[in-house]
């Protein structure tokens, strides 16, 4: 596997939330759910191998040197990462299977927090800090 990053630039997690948002809208227009595939993948390979194609190439473009920009952290990215692979898969069957509310469901879902992602608000982050939230306040009441 390759060496796992400590942070991501945030221009490089603009770039997958806008391909991811860009593909969703797209599947919608040409009616062709392989679309969902390109993020997907990509995200999978992400996930697993840290290595983003689309983020990888982004990279090459970034105009200052990647501690220069606002960092995302790695564990919070993945998170998102894998509601993201989630969303598009489930849209993906959903459409595949012929079940268009399905893949219609789930692919809102993923543009809609990808769209909010790109305007500012991250609605991944705000559920793992819950989460985490929650998991201290559970061991904290399993100690008392």
């Amino acid at each position: 596997m390759a060496e796992k990053p400590l942070f991501i630039p945030r221009p490089l997690v603009r770039v997958n939330q806008w391909i991811i948002l860009l593909s969703t809208i797209a599947t919608w227009v040409f009616q062709q759910p392989f679309i969902l595939l390109i993020p997907l993948i990509a995200n999978l390979m992400g996930l697993f191998f840290n290595f983003n194609p689309f983020m990888k190439l982004a990279r090459l473009f970034l105009k200052k040197k990647p501690s220069e920009y606002i960092p995302e952290d790695v564990v919070q990215q993945k998170f998102n990462s894998c509601i993201a692979i989630t969303c598009l898969l489930l849209g993906f069957i959903g459409f595949e299977l012929d079940k268009p509310v399905m893949g219609y469901i789930f692919t809102i879902m993923v543009a809609a927090a990808s769209g909010i992602a790109i305007l500012g608000f991250c609605i991944g982050c705000f559920i793992f800090f819950q989460l985490k939230q929650l998991r201290y306040k559970l061991r904290k009441s399993t100690h008392a």
